[in-house]
């Protein structure tokens, strides 16, 4: 199982990230859910970013690119082994520093990914 961060976590059932945290959890993934509103998604607390944490392996992003740069570090110094950027939050920028820190920057879907087998 992946550990999974999620950046953009919401409360909103209609959105992605909160679709994904129900599927990754049911799929038997751990999530942390990091977001600027307060409340719960598939039994997590959504969380300010802290201290960086040590064991993720994959942050899923639902921000767009205006929004990544104040995260950078922070995802930086987490150290997943990927990044996954999904439709609406591609970017260059960041996807050229995660790899030059040894982190595998992956345009793709987490839900598609998850329905066909691939997370």
């Amino acid at each position: 199982m992946k550990k999974t961060l999620i950046l953009g976590a919401t409360t909103n059932p209609a959105r992605y990230a909160y679709i994904a945290a129900q599927r990754l959890t049911g799929a038997g993934h751990e999530i942390v859910n990091i977001g600027i509103k307060k409340g719960d998604v598939a039994g997590v607390p959504i969380e300010a970013p802290a201290a960086p944490l040590a064991d993720i392996h994959t942050v899923t992003l639902y921000i767009g690119p205006k929004l990544q740069p104040q995260y950078y570090d922070y995802l930086l110094k987490t150290k997943p082994k990927r990044i996954i950027f999904n439709p609406g939050t591609e970017n260059a920028e960041l996807a050229n520093l995660a790899q030059s820190n040894n982190i595998e920057a992956v345009y793709a879907c987490t839900l598609v990914l998850l329905s066909i087998g691939q997370y």
